[in-house]
């Protein structure tokens, strides 16, 4: 999974909008669907692990080169990690509006 400064740009701008109800309310018809969004990130990583598979079989099997598998590998433990770190970010931000106060 990349990221590019295009979509980084995006996802600072809705995070801003989140934070002025005022814009939010000019461009809530123009926000992305938050689920379809993490389903699409999600698909991304599993693409990711399926290509460096198919890398690392074409090397087994003597028709692939090694930098590609590597480079494959790394593509995706980045992705993964970016994920994971993504889902950690949304457990405790959770956790800090369960602590809230009604």
């Amino acid at each position: 999974m990349t990221i590019n400064a295009l979509q980084a740009a995006r996802a600072y701008q809705i995070a801003g909008q989140a934070t002025n109800p005022v814009a939010a309310e000019k461009t809530s018809a123009n926000l992305p669907d938050f689920g379809k969004m993490v389903g699409e990130v999600i698909g991304d990583v599993t693409d990711s692990g399926r290509a460096a598979d198919a890398a690392s079989k074409a090397a087994v099997a003597g028709k692939g080169d090694i930098v590609d598998v590597v480079t494959a590998i790394s593509e995706t433990e980045m992705a993964l990690e970016t994920l994971v770190s993504v889902r950690d970010k949304v457990i405790s931000a959770y956790e800090e509006i369960m602590r809230m106060p009604i």
